[in-house]
């Protein structure tokens, strides 16, 4: 039988990606984690749960939409997975919801997590209300002026903001303080919000954002007859909204599957993000994956427009699935972005957000015929982005 893209080995590498590089004192955490995932997260019990809270408190399924002015433009048929039509604005609810289910499971009452372009944050506060848990965010200090909405979004759900103050002040250096805070308070659940960091998170957070997917194999099959699309793109940071968007597909050999990175300012400005073309393979957060580092393996500083994709390494199923040449990587510029963002306004009446423009904006570096099927994956909304935007289109 061949091995599924999605299959770890016993050490939770898709081959020679991931694993858990965590300090002795955190073992226990991931284990823990890891056999509490297996023997609850496949229930009954959990399912029904978590089925009823997507349903009723996140607002799924989310739609498929045909956006057909976009479709004349392209001369092919579009459409627009609507992930920022979740509770929240984005499709980091998804994974919330399931690891907050699987915490209270574990007796954890103290949460924990990082957030760059604070999706993920209002997220977890948003969970953490639901179920009366405490909530501490770690947040870098560049993002948390840049997206000020969500941080008063976070405060009012009653989660405690923590300002990342080392570094470039962004999604890495939060992601730092969240794992020194778990390391010196081991009894805290760490909510990771992307497929980022030791084993068994990655799969975790891919297991719990595949509903996108799901979703998307049943919907086409509605609207057209086939359950696979001929193109599936996503932009990626961490990835786990293209995780979830290519979960059912990565099998798939007739799906193309398409990571949209941060290109910055340009691939070889200095300026960049663009981790797939970039990188390395290294050690950052907790596994082995690709990650933009210098000569003596020091982490550099990436740059994006978009705060939620100025990461310096990718999850390491994209770190697998690129190398191997199963996902097709391609690297946007802020000024590609914020076109298609703008596009995207005008021509559909969607505001997206400014790591889903990086989705669109592939869209002019590709060959299309007229009768492919392409679905984009709009992870989330653009209103945390529009002082961004109003700063970048004071013409209007």
């Amino acid at each position: 039988m061949t091995k599924s893209y999605l299959d770890t080995d016993a050490l939770g590498f898709y081959g020679e990606f991931g694993g858990a590089y965590v300090p002795e004192l955190l073992r226990p955490n991931v284990e823990a984690l890891e056999a509490a995932f297996n023997s609850y997260c496949f229930t009954e019990a959990f399912e029904t749960e978590y089925a009823n809270l997507l349903r009723d408190f996140v607002g799924r399924p989310t739609p498929l939409y045909y956006a057909e002015r976009l479709s004349k433009k392209y001369n092919a048929h579009i459409y627009l997975k609507r992930e920022d039509l979740c509770h929240t604005g984005a499709h980091k609810v998804n994974n919330t919801v399931g690891q907050i289910l699987l915490a209270k499971h574990m007796g954890k009452t103290d949460i924990i997590a990082e957030t760059g372009a604070g999706q993920h944050g209002v997220a977890t506060a948003t969970v953490c209300a639901l179920m009366g848990l405490n909530c501490i965010v770690y947040m870098g200090e560049k993002d948390i002026e840049r997206q000020a909405p969500n941080v008063q979004r976070m405060k009012m759900l009653g989660a405690e903001v923590r300002a990342a103050t080392s570094g470039s002040k962004t999604l890495k250096d939060a992601t730092n303080e969240a794992i020194r805070h778990w390391i010196n308070h081991p009894d805290s659940y760490y909510l990771i919000g992307s497929v980022v960091g030791p084993h068994p998170y990655p799969k975790i957070v891919a297991y719990f954002q595949s509903v996108i997917s799901k979703e998307t194999e049943q919907q086409l099959k509605e609207k057209t007859g086939k359950s696979y699309p001929d193109k599936v793109i996503a932009c990626v940071g961490g990835g786990s909204n293209a995780a979830g968007a290519f979960y059912q597909f990565y099998d798939n050999k007739q799906v193309e599957l398409v990571a949209v990175e941060a290109a910055g300012f340009g691939v070889n400005s200095g300026k960049s993000a663009a981790t797939s073309i970039l990188g390395t393979p290294g050690v950052l957060h907790g596994s082995l994956t690709l990650l933009m580092q210098d000569e003596d393996g020091q982490v550099t500083e990436p740059h994006s427009i978009s705060a939620g994709l100025d990461y310096p390494g990718i999850g390491p199923l994209h770190a697998h699935t690129i190398a191997t040449g199963r996902v097709k990587a391609i690297a946007i510029t802020d000024e590609e972005a914020l076109e298609a963002a703008l596009e995207l306004s005008k021509t559909e009446g969607i505001i997206p957000a400014l790591e889903s423009a990086h989705a669109l904006s592939a869209l002019d570096k590709m060959t299309l015929k007229p009768d492919d099927v392409i679905v984009v994956n709009l992870s989330g909304r653009g209103d945390k982005d529009m002082n961004t935007y109003m700063q970048k289109f004071q013409n209007l």
